[in-house]
């Protein structure tokens, strides 16, 4: 009978996976104006900047009231394509708001993400 050693293949796995690592991560959103949890002043634009480079036809986001209702906002992608940025049509009444926003990485990933903040 012979003795089949896994050895080799664990380390092929192993190499494989970790070289698949970078590759696989997702996009995050890693900074936002406003900021997540955030107390402001009627902003006049937002911007999300993300981790990753975005594809511009497939990202975005959406300012959404208390009343579940989406307010006027013209979103466009930076240069850098990490950043979006929104300029809205007239500056946030009042009350709180959630971002809703969707991104997709050039990689294909798509991922979405959601952050709340008030206007006082």
């Amino acid at each position: 009978m012979r003795y089949f050693n896994p050895a080799p293949f664990i380390a092929v796995a192993a190499v494989v996976a970790f070289a698949a690592g970078p590759a696989a991560a997702h996009s995050r959103l890693v900074s936002a104006t406003p900021a997540p949890d955030s107390t402001v002043a009627a902003p006049r634009t937002l911007t999300l900047t993300f981790s990753e480079r975005s594809v511009p036809a497939f990202s975005g986001f959406d300012v959404v009231n208390a009343a579940g209702e989406k307010v006027a906002i013209r979103t466009s992608v930076a240069e850098d394509s990490r950043t979006l940025t929104g300029a809205l049509a007239r500056p946030l009444a009042a009350g709180a708001y959630r971002i809703d926003w969707r991104i997709a990485s050039s990689d294909g990933h798509r991922m979405t993400g959601s952050y709340t903040f008030t206007v006082r």
